[in-house]
């Protein structure tokens, strides 16, 4: 009996374990630190053996193979020992792949992958497939291998989930855009992080599909050095394109094979230019799967927007609260503010990943009026943009309802409060969706 040893007692590790112990591996999971309730109850129901609050070397050493959980950092001591004695280490998005034989549409990018994830989801629910929706949204793609039945999947793939891939193949890979996200985890050189994202291509034949923004130049530069043998289906709004989806006036063109298909910009249900790339991208994932057009329309008119992302929460004396908090880098919130036409209150601020805020200076200076810091280390942003909206306007807040309340002070009516951080979470929440349900808590507390 082969013996596989699971680091990470989470969403990820815990669905990987349950697979493993479903296939009949010698299977164990260990947590540096404590594993939530949830999911201890999980390993006791699969009667799967565990530890928490620290590694044993020698139930780990002696793994033939390791699933590491994407939130573990290859330089872990652990994992280093592990690689060191030449032990192999995969992802769980990896091994459940083993075992899979559904049709997989699988989706990356430094942003609107979540968006895009969940738009080809629905799409695909729309038009009457049976699909399941995992990744790094979700319930564990590992833990629904082993327990449910799918004809496909659409999985959002992180890129520290992509760093363990060896033989994973999707159908449909889509990579939305690479911007400069999570350096700290790459040595602080792009190349890494590019790499990483690049992942999801490595192993696609003539019969796959590759769906990629090229209006983006570090995608675009990176498809210069390698070869890939599938088809390609770009996505532009600057451009027109043999094949694939772009923009003729007010209308997004999907061009699929002999067929060209027209969607009115109009009729998207999402709003803003970094929107308009998300539909293009699901539309041909869509295409590629065999959709009919008149589903694809209806889909794209009805979405409803992802929690956490430009998601309206209420509007209060004719100010509207928006939470954007899965807005973790520069990019993300660089798209926030530029889709916002109303003055705004903006709420910025967390765990800094590297940023550099200059790019947002021409936004700032045309939109927001006030900048209200949620951090516990506010310097940077202080020393962004205090010069820009002057030291009046910006004050430091420790908790969300401290910052929706500061917000509330500076806005006016017909203004918008936009809490688009740009930065991580963990200096003062759990994740990005305990930020962004705490901010609209403290909203219907106003």
């Amino acid at each position: 009996m082969s013996r596989l040893v699971v680091l990470g007692g989470a969403e990820s590790g815990v669905g990987a374990a349950v697979l493993a112990k479903k296939k009949g591996f010698d299977v164990f999971l260990s947590d540096n630190g404590k594993i939530k309730e949830d999911y201890v109850k999980v390993l006791r129901e699969w009667d799967i053996p565990y530890e928490e609050g620290g590694h044993t070397d020698a139930l780990i050493l002696n793994a033939d193979e390791v699933v590491k959980s994407p939130g573990i950092p290859s330089a872990a001591p652990m994992v280093c020992r592990l690689r060191d004695q030449g032990t192999h280490i995969i992802s769980e998005i990896e091994f459940a792949g083993r075992y899979d034989t559904a049709k997989k549409i699988c989706v990356t990018g430094s942003n609107g992958k979540t968006t895009t994830t969940s738009l080809i989801y629905y799409l695909l629910k729309n038009a009457g497939l049976n699909v399941g929706l995992g990744g790094n949204i979700g319930k564990s793609y590992a833990y629904q291998v082993a327990t449910e039945h799918f004809d496909y999947y659409v999985l959002e793939i992180s890129s520290f989930q992509l760093d363990d891939v060896y033989d994973f193949k999707p159908d449909i890979a889509i990579i939305t855009n690479i911007t400069p996200d999570h350096l700290d985890r790459y040595d602080h050189k792009m190349e890494n992080y590019v790499a990483a994202k690049f992942n999801i291509t490595r192993n696609l034949t003539p019969d796959d599909c590759f769906i990629f923004d090229s209006d983006d130049d570090i995608t675009i530069g990176h498809l210069d050095s390698i070869v890939l043998r599938c088809k390609m289906l770009p996505f532009s709004q600057r451009h027109e394109v043999p094949q694939g989806a772009f923009l003729r006036q007010d209308k997004i063109v999907l061009r699929y094979e002999e067929e060209e298909t027209d969607v009115y910009l109009k009729e998207l249900a999402l709003g803003g230019r970094h929107n308009i790339y998300n539909s293009m991208a699901a539309a041909l994932a869509a295409k590629a799967t065999g959709i009919d057009n008149a589903v694809i329309r209806q889909s794209l008119a009805t979405f409803q927007p992802v929690e956490h992302r430009l998601e309206p929460v209420l509007s209060i004396k004719d100010v509207l609260y928006i939470n954007d908090s899965k807005a973790t880098n520069v990019d993300a919130a660089w798209y926030a503010l530029e889709c916002q036409q109303k003055p705004v209150v903006w709420i910025v601020g967390g765990k800094d990943k590297g940023n550099d805020y200059s790019v947002l200076d021409p936004l700032v200076r045309e939109k927001v009026k006030a900048v209200v810091c949620l951090g516990v280390d506010n310097a940077k942003i202080h020393a962004a943009f205090e010069g820009i909206v002057g030291k009046e306007k910006m004050v430091d807040t420790a908790s969300a309802e401290e910052a929706v309340r500061a917000a509330s002070r500076f806005a006016e009516p017909g203004d918008v409060v936009l809490l688009s951080p740009c930065c991580a979470s963990f200096d003062l929440f759990k994740d990005y969706e305990d930020r962004g349900r705490k901010f609209k808590e403290a909203v219907r507390g106003l």
